[in-house]
C-alpha cells in the first residue's frame, strides 16, 4: 500500500487507515474541520463545500469549490485542500484571527444565523473571490445575477440557506473587492499546481486506483473489468451515500492527461472525457452556443466544477443533460481499450436503461463535436427547479435553416424513453421544408408522439409528451424573427 496523503490549510495529513470509499468530509470533521457540514449527501445543498487547487483555466492554479460530501478523500492524494477554517489568518497568541475578506462581509451583512450552512457558502463565495478575471467595476449597476464587482451569483447555486434568506447573502456576494496583492491564496494561483500522482491505496480489501497514464489505466481494467470508474464522483458519491454502495476496486481517471485536452480541428472539437463541465465552459468560452445553453442549467456549479461529460455519458441515465445536447450536435464518443480506439456515435452508443456499447475494459477518451455547427439552436430543460434539479424532460435543437428552409434538423431527448434518443420522425418531419407555423405544427404532433415517456413523481407520461410539442412551438416562437433577419 502507498500511503494517500493531503494537504488540508497548508498541513500535510495521511488519509490512512480509513476505508478506500471515506469522503472528504467525513475525514475533515473527524480532524475536527466540522466547519465541513453534511446537509444531503447527494451534492443539492454545498454545507460541505471545500476549496481545491486545480489546473487554472486562465491562471496556473484556480481555486475550485467542490462538495466535499462527494469526492473520496483518497480521490484528493497529492493535492491541496482550503476549508472554511483555514480562509481567516491567524492571529498572535492570545489575539484573535483576521476574517477573511469573504467571511468579514457575511458577517457585518446579516448573511449568517443559524450558521449551517455559513461555511459552505464561504467556501463557494470565496471560489468566485478568487477567480481571474472578476474584478470590480464602482460604475457598473450589475445584472440579476452579476454584482457591480462581477461576482456572478451562479457562483452560489449549489448553496441552499433554509433560514436566513438569500438577500443578506447576495448582498455579501456583491460587496467583496478584489484580493489583496498580499493575500496567500491569491498569490498561490500564480503558481503551478499540484502535479498529478499515482495512488494505490488499499484498506480492508478495498483499493482506490489512480494510474500515470491512459495506457496503465487500460491495462489495470483489462484485468479488473469489475472497477468502478470515477472521475468527478458526482454519481458516484451518491451512490456510496444514498445507496451504501462499495466497490472492490475504484479506479480514478480525473488526472489522466490523455482525458484532459481539448481541441478544436477544422472538422471537429474534441473535448476530453474527464474535463469538467467548468473548464469545457471557460475554454470553449461560447464557441458551441448550445453547450454554452446546456452549461448553466446543468446542476449547479459546485457539480459542474467536478462532474464530467465522460461520466455523465458513462452512467447512460435517461435523464442525463448532456445527451440530449451531444445527440442534437451529432457527436460521437471515442472508446479506449488496451487493444485500441474506436470511434462510435451517440446515436448508436446508447443500448438499454443505463445499458450502452462500451465493452468490458473500456472507457470513453473524448467526445467529438463535428463542424459547422448548426446556426439555430436550443436547448430546453422542463424541470420544477429553474437550477439544480433533474429534468422531467429536456429538449435539444440544431437546425440549419437556409432561405427560410429546413436544410437539416437535428433532435435530442432526454426524460421520454429508457435511453436519450434522437426524435428521427419530427426531424424528417422538418427536413426540406419551409421553416413556418404549419411545418413545426404539423412537426410538433409527430415530437409529441417520440420516445415512451412514463409517469413519476416528477411528471406523468402525458405531461412529458405535451412538452415535447411545446419545446418546438416555442422554439419556433423565439427564432421566426432572428431567422427572417
Amino acid at each position: 500500500m502507498v500511503t494517500a496523503r493531503i494537504t488540508v490549510n497548508g498541513k500535510e495529513a495521511s488519509i490512512s487507515p480509513v476505508a478506500p470509499h471515506t469522503t472528504a468530509l467525513d475525514f475533515l470533521r473527524e480532524r475536527g474541520l466540522t466547519g465541513t457540514k453534511e446537509g444531503c449527501a447527494e451534492g443539492e445543498c454545498g454545507a460541505c463545500s471545500v476549496l481545491v487547487a486545480r489546473p487554472g483555466v486562465n491562471k496556473p492554479t484556480d481555486w475550485v469549490a467542490v462538495n466535499a460530501c462527494l469526492v473520496p478523500v483518497a480521490a484528493l492524494d497529492g493535492q491541496e485542500v482550503v476549508t472554511s477554517e483555514g480562509l481567516a489568518t491567524p492571529g498572535e497568541p492570545g489575539t484573535a484571527s483576521t476574517l477573511h475578506p469573504v467571511q468579514e462581509e457575511m458577517a457585518v451583512r446579516g448573511g449568517s444565523q443559524c450558521g449551517y450552512c455559513t461555511p459552505g457558502f464561504i467556501c463557494s463565495m470565496a471560489a468566485e473571490y478568487y477567480r481571474p478575471g472578476r474584478c470590480a467595476h464602482a460604475d457598473s449597476e450589475g445584472d440579476a445575477e452579476h454584482g457591480p464587482n462581477g461576482f456572478d451569483l451562479h457562483a452560489l447555486s449549489g448553496n441552499l440557506c433554509r433560514c436566513t434568506g438569500y438577500r443578506p447573502i447576495r448582498d455579501a456576494a456583491y460587496a467583496v473587492g478584489d484580493p489583496a496583492e498580499d493575500d496567500p491564496l491569491a498569490r498561490r494561483r500564480e503558481q503551478a499546481p499540484p502535479a498529478p500522482v499515482a495512488t494505490e491505496y488499499t484498506q480492508d480489501g478495498r483499493t482506490f486506483l489512480r494510474k500515470d497514464t491512459l495506457a496503465e489505466t487500460l491495462r489495470v481494467l483489462s484485468e479488473r473489468p469489475d472497477a468502478v470508474l470515477v472521475a468527478g464522483s458526482t454519481d458516484w458519491g451518491v451512490e456510496v451515500n444514498i445507496r451504501s454502495r462499495r466497490a472492490d476496486c475504484v479506479v480514478a481517471l480525473d488526472r489522466l492527461s490523455e482525458l484532459r485536452e481539448l481541441s478544436v480541428e477544422s472538422d471537429h472539437i474534441e473535448i476530453g472525457a474527464a474535463l469538467t463541465l467548468t473548464e469545457i465552459e471557460r475554454r470553449l468560452d461560447g464557441e458551441v452556443p448550445l453547450l454554452a445553453e446546456l452549461f448553466p442549467q446543468f446542476a449547479s456549479r459546485l457539480i459542474r466544477n467536478s462532474a464530467t461529460l465522460g461520466g455523465n455519458l458513462g452512467t447512460g441515465s435517461p435523464i442525463g443533460d448532456s445527451p440530449p445536447v451531444l445527440l442534437a450536435l451529432e457527436a460521437s464518443v471515442v472508446l479506449a481499450h488496451a487493444d485500441g480506439e474506436r470511434e462510435v456515435p451517440l446515436a448508436d452508443y446508447f443500448t438499454g436503461y443505463r445499458q450502452s456499447v462500451r465493452r468490458p475494459g473500456e472507457l470513453i477518451r473524448a467526445v467529438r463535436v463535428p463542424l459547422p455547427l448548426s446556426r439555430v439552436t436550443a436547448f430546453h430543460k422542463i424541470a420544477k427547479r429553474r437550477f439544480d434539479d433533474i429534468s422531467s424532460v429536456a429538449v435539444a435543437f440544431a437546425l440549419d435553416i437556409e432561405d427560410g428552409i429546413v436544410r437539416k434538423a437535428r433532435i435530442g431527448l432526454g426524460g421520454v424513453a429508457a435511453t436519450p434518443i434522437r426524435a428521427r420522425a419530427a426531424e424528417e418531419a422538418l427536413e426540406g421544408r419551409p421553416w413556418s407555423a404549419e411545418t413545426t405544427e404539423a412537426a410538433a404532433a409527430l415530437l409529441q408522439a417520440e420516445g415512451t415517456p412514463m409517469s413519476d413523481h416528477r411528471a406523468s407520461a402525458g405531461y412529458r409528451s405535451a412538452m415535447l410539442g411545446q419545446s418546438l412551438l416555442k422554439l419556433y416562437a423565439q427564432t421566426t424573427e432572428a431567422v427572417s433577419s
